[in-house]
């Protein structure tokens, strides 16, 4: 059983519905079996993550660098920074935009999402 993950050892992936972003998956129910999700998701300047939902998991994702709005149902706009934690409960339409500066976050899906 394999209980350490280093993420240099792990290979950048295109996101499927946003275009220039990338995905690092770190923990997978394929790989590991867990019933979560963890990656890392590189957001380049100018970039943005269209309307979309998730049906069955909530979003929750820890900010590490970068500066961007969100949308979500219900909420609405606000800024997001580094150090911000969000929470997307499963079935809120949500988005990310305005990437003002290329931003690096901590996402992770519960349950998972792969």
């Amino acid at each position: 059983m394999k209980i350490i993950v280093r993420e240099k050892e792990r290979e950048w992936s295109p996101h499927p519905q946003a275009r220039g972003v990338k995905r690092k998956f770190l923990i997978s129910k394929a790989e590991q079996g867990e019933n979560v999700t963890c990656m890392l998701v590189r957001i380049p300047k100018g970039a943005e993550v269209p309307i979309h939902t998730h049906a069955s998991e909530s979003d929750i994702f820890y900010t590490i660098s970068g500066r961007f709005k969100i949308w979500a149902d219900g909420v609405g706009e606000f800024e997001v920074d580094k150090g911000t934690v969000v929470r997307i409960p499963k079935g809120i339409k949500h988005k990310i935009y305005d990437v003002g500066e290329d931003a690096l976050i901590y996402d992770v899906f519960s349950p998972a999402i792969k």
